[in-house]
């Protein structure tokens, strides 16, 4: 699979003509918005594939583990987890300074969540989709069967 994901992107950014990244140069935030969508399709995709159901179901079942409180809660788990780099990668999303913040969600939840999404994003980027399985099952492993 890892393979295949790689030639999309390679293709992607062929056919796009997007050149190499430097993720240095990603403000948090950018890194939160691409790490939000990446990490909500992986839930989405686990879900499914746990099973054929309504999409009300799916809905609520991949709700619970995308909102703000499971992510930051999936973030203390990986705190002693996250590599030296993806440690300050989430520092910096955690305090990166957003104009919005989600409804019902607590400011603390929030900001751990954006953390917990940059990382996200920036292996989404980096394309290092095994080290993002390896710690979304870390950090909501135990919630998936809930």
């Amino acid at each position: 699979m890892e393979e295949s994901v790689s030639v999309l992107q390679q293709r992607f950014r062929e056919t796009f003509g997007i050149g190499s990244l430097d993720l240095r140069n990603y403000s948090p935030l950018t890194l939160a918005y691409i790490g939000d969508a990446a990490y909500e399709l992986v839930i989405r995709s686990i879900i499914v594939e746990q099973g054929n159901a309504p999409v009300n179901k799916l809905h609520k079942r991949s709700s619970r583990l995308v909102r703000a409180k499971a992510q930051a809660e999936a973030a203390v788990k990986l705190m002693d987890v996250f590599t030296e780099e993806e440690l300050a990668v989430y520092k910096r999303g955690r305090n990166a300074r957003s104009h919005t913040m989600a409804k019902n969600a607590e400011m603390t939840d929030y900001r751990m969540a954006t953390g917990f999404e940059a990382v996200m994003g920036y292996l989404h980027l980096k394309q290092d989709y095994e080290r993002m399985v390896t710690l979304v099952s870390l950090g909501i492993g135990d919630k998936l069967g809930e």
